[in-house]
């Protein structure tokens, strides 16, 4: 794809802007953490969304399903040959929800929701895509095509943006976009400030199992009177594991992670049932259609085996996260246009989470990247990470985020003539 040419005006002037707006947008941000919601019903963060995009000039429409916010902006730029039918659409997301969990940060602006916390910044991608929301309306007369603007709901475990594709999220504009882009903080990764990103797969597919080893209970005493699930599920997680390391490619990895076991009463009484459950990530389509054949298969004849049935519920969740390559390189090249080499870095390998935005990406070619908010004052590597009680994201990079976002719509939308092939 054809890169634009650096401006470095243009820069200046977007970074100068988006810093004048730097605190809106922390107070803004301040206001969902004090308010998380879970899920995909997210009603006072609607509503605060839905007045920060008050007056910008947006075609605003939400969900029927979920509270989910999408905001349209209609350039009037000039475009290549003129036709308004034919201009190109950029899509922009942030996902809007909170996690279950407890804060325990100690910050001013903590959550006052018991058992609900913005674990993993998605109040600061809220903030920032308000934020380039209001740079991108004060240059509408330069956007040389149309923005859309995808305030999600339900990330965490609620395919949110399962729900906004059905909803028509991706024909919003009335053209489906030619690029998509988001941004996710993390509070450890690396370095405050620093972007991240890699071309191809960023982060794993994830599936759910959940099984059941029935069997029939009995005196501990007597085990051969009965038929024991317990040893029998004992032995089926230790095969996942041994199955992961010899029937997959060591380059093409999966992971099986069982967090749930529960089976029995009492140390004496066998039991009817064991039950467990597991996450599965894959990092190809490939792996991960091969996983949905080889675990089933191997769970039933560990089951058969022993004389036992089981029951399997093999859950599809999210596909891999895959960035397109020459979108990948606009989007690096955007972020060192302006805020230098420095500050980005591409990743060696992806991240074993999941994210629903592969779904966007599945259908539009575009690109995920990291940014970290860790505190500057903090090492890193010694900081909470995501879904930490005490996981703390820096306001100072808020703006950046802002700006990276409003850079990457209108950039990618320039015509032609300002484009050139590096």
């Amino acid at each position: 794809m054809p890169l634009p040419i650096s401006s470095a005006d243009v820069a200046v002037s977007l970074l100068d802007d988006a810093s004048a707006l730097a605190g809106d947008i922390a107070d803004l941000r301040h206001r969902l953490h004090r308010e998380p919601e879970i899920g995909l019903d997210l009603p006072r963060t609607q509503e605060k969304v839905l007045t920060a995009l008050e007056g910008l000039g947006y075609e605003i429409s939400t969900g029927r399903e979920t509270t989910s916010v999408t905001a349209v902006l209609r350039g009037d730029g000039p475009a290549d040959d003129g036709a308004v039918d034919d201009r190109p659409v950029v899509l922009l997301r942030a996902d809007m929800d909170a996690l279950p969990v407890q804060e325990k940060t100690g910050l001013g602006y903590a959550s006052q929701t018991p058992g609900a916390m913005h674990a993993c910044g998605h109040d600061l991608h809220t903030s920032m895509l308000v934020g380039a929301a209001s740079l991108l309306a004060s240059r509408r007369a330069t956007l040389a095509g149309d923005v859309v603007l995808m305030f999600q709901p339900g990330e965490e475990g609620f395919d949110g943006a399962g729900v906004m594709i059905r909803e028509g999220v991706l024909d919003a504009a009335g053209r489906r976009p030619a690029a998509a882009y988001g941004l996710h903080v993390m509070s450890a990764i690396a370095d405050g400030g620093t972007f991240l990103s890699r071309p191809g797969p960023l982060m794993s597919a994830s599936d759910g199992l959940f099984v059941t080893v029935e069997g029939r209970g009995g005196h501990g005493s007597a085990p051969h009177e009965a038929k024991d699930p317990v040893t029998v599920a004992a032995e089926m997680v230790l095969a996942l594991q041994t199955m992961v390391t010899r029937q997959f490619d060591m380059f093409d990895p999966v992971v099986v992670t069982v967090g749930v076991l529960n089976a029995g009463t009492k140390r004496n009484v066998i039991p009817e049932t064991a039950h467990f459950e597991a996450t599965i990530r894959a990092f190809s389509p490939q792996a991960r259609t091969r996983l949905k054949s080889s675990v089933p298969r191997l769970l039933e004849s560990i089951a058969s085996g022993h004389g036992l049935t089981v029951r399997i519920d093999y859950v599809d969740e999210y596909p891999v996260t895959v960035n397109d390559f020459s979108e990948t390189a606009f989007a690096r090249w955007s972020i060192e246009e302006l805020f230098g080499p420095e500050r980005y870095r591409n990743m060696d390998h992806p991240l074993g989470g999941s994210e629903d935005f592969s779904r966007v990406l599945a259908e539009i070619p575009g690109c995920f990247a990291f940014l970290s908010a860790a505190p500057r004052d903090v090492d890193h590597a010694k900081a909470a990470y995501n879904h930490s009680p005490y996981a703390v994201f820096d306001d100072a990079i808020l703006a950046d985020g802002a700006a990276l976002y409003a850079h990457l719509a209108l950039n990618r939308l320039a015509p032609a003539s300002r484009r050139a092939v590096r």
